[in-house]
């Protein structure tokens, strides 16, 4: 399954979104990923016809099974990747930017020998 760089931060941030508030609207995800409201509603079409996510009738936004698969596994990366940065001495603020852009592109392999030297630490 693949997608495209921004279709995963867009599902990655419904997900934290959902976690952080129990609920998500596209007007916080316009603001969560500093972008614009037209920017959310056309990647939102986009997602909802590729059947990642799904709206209600009163537009909140959640996951469909397979878009919670994707949101889940860039999210589970973001997390493993800003911690070891942070264990290795990079400020959190940087930390948290360089995962976000290593995220999508790093291997399963290289993915994986991270997460088993996070239980090393």
């Amino acid at each position: 399954m693949k997608i495209h760089k921004s279709a995963e931060d867009y599902l990655e941030m419904i997900l934290r979104l959902h976690e952080e508030k129990g609920y998500v609207r596209s007007v916080d995800i316009a603001s969560g990923l500093q972008v614009s409201k037209p920017s959310v509603s056309v990647a939102m079409k986009h997602l909802r016809e590729d059947g990642y996510i799904a709206m209600d009738k009163d537009n909140y936004i959640s996951l469909t099974d397979a878009g919670m698969e994707i949101a889940q596994r860039i999210y589970a990366r973001h997390k493993a990747l800003t911690e070891i940065l942070i264990r290795i001495g990079v400020d959190p603020v940087t930390a948290q930017e360089d995962a976000c852009r290593v995220e999508h592109d790093i291997s399963g392999q290289t993915y994986d020998a991270i997460v088993r030297q996070l239980g090393k630490l």
